[in-house]
C-alpha cells in the first residue's frame, strides 16, 4: 500500500516538534522520528488499528503511538495519515 501525508498532519510533526524542542532538542527528535516511522506497520497491516465508527462511510482508524494518537484513512490502496496529536491535549 502507498502511504501519503496530508498537510495537517505534517503540520501536526512540525507543532509536536517544537513544543518540546525548546527544553529537550533530542528527546523532540526521538518523537517525531517514532511518529514517522510508525506508518510503516500500516502497509503490511493496515488495519491494525481501531476504526473510529463516526466517520463511516469513510475508514478512519487510530493508532496509538506511545502517547500520541495517530488518525489515518484506508482508501483503496493508499493510506492517508490524517493528523497526530499527545494523548493529554485537548481535542
Amino acid at each position: 500500500m502507498e502511504l501519503k501525508w496530508t498537510s495537517k498532519a505534517l503540520s501536526d510533526l512540525v507543532r509536536l516538534y517544537e513544543f518540546p524542542a525548546s527544553v529537550n532538542k533530542p528527546a523532540a527528535a526521538s518523537t517525531v522520528k517514532s511518529l514517522t516511522t510508525a506508518p510503516a506497520n500500516l502497509r503490511v497491516n493496515p488495519r491494525i488499528g481501531e476504526k473510529l465508527e463516526e466517520f463511516e462511510p469513510r475508514e478512519v482508524r487510530r493508532l496509538l503511538v506511545g502517547h500520541y494518537e495517530m488518525r489515518y484513512e484506508i482508501q483503496e490502496s493508499t493510506i492517508y495519515v490524517l493528523r497526530l496529536w499527545h494523548a493529554r491535549e485537548d481535542r
